[in-house]
């Protein structure tokens, strides 16, 4: 009994010393450009939504925008580049997503996340978002078990990209609010 009940401090005082979970990162945004278009162009077409864009991209999604301002490049051809956050567990999931100039998603690449979220860098998970559209089913995106925040808002987080595409970035005779 005696043993027993020493060990409790011990846990105490290596739980206080426990590191942090630590962010990894994957790539920088210059990187994640080129993978995404490789040898193109970007040109940086940063805004803030309006109150009517922001209201309309959360009707659309169910869900709030991560922030007001958009971080977004455009090819020549008319593509996009939009850096996003969504939450993870405990931090936050930084993500790029390649858009063509038909508003399909291309491809997405994890820029930052914490180390125990690595099943959503996996690319056979990533490509289940390629040739996605706006108003895609969320459902058709699997949930990963032991990520299942972190797969659940990068779902949604997608969709809030195209949205804002539509709305803001692109706001065309359908896109407007």
């Amino acid at each position: 009994m005696r043993a027993s009940l020493m060990l409790i401090p011990a846990a105490i005082i290596g739980s206080a010393f426990a590191p942090a979970a630590q962010a990894a990162v994957f790539m920088n945004v210059e990187q994640a450009q080129k993978l995404i278009f490789p040898g193109v162009a970007l040109k940086e077409n940063f805004i803030t939504l309006d109150q009517d864009q922001y209201n309309a991209i959360v009707d659309e999604v169910q869900g709030e925008p991560y922030g007001r301002k958009v971080r977004a490049w455009r090819t020549p051809t008319g593509e996009w580049f939009v850096l996003d956050q969504v939450p993870g567990k405990d931090n936050w999931i930084t993500y790029a997503v390649g858009v063509d100039a038909k508003g399909t998603v291309r491809q997405i690449e994890i820029l930052e996340c914490e180390d125990n979220y690595d099943a959503i860098t996996l690319p056979a998970w990533r490509s289940y978002f390629r040739g996605r559209q706006r108003k895609f089913d969320i459902n058709r995106i699997p949930i990963i078990s032991g990520s299942t925040l972190s797969s659940e808002n990068m779902a949604v987080g997608v969709r809030r990209v195209l949205a804002t595409i539509a709305f803001a970035l692109e706001p065309s005779v359908e896109g407007k609010p």
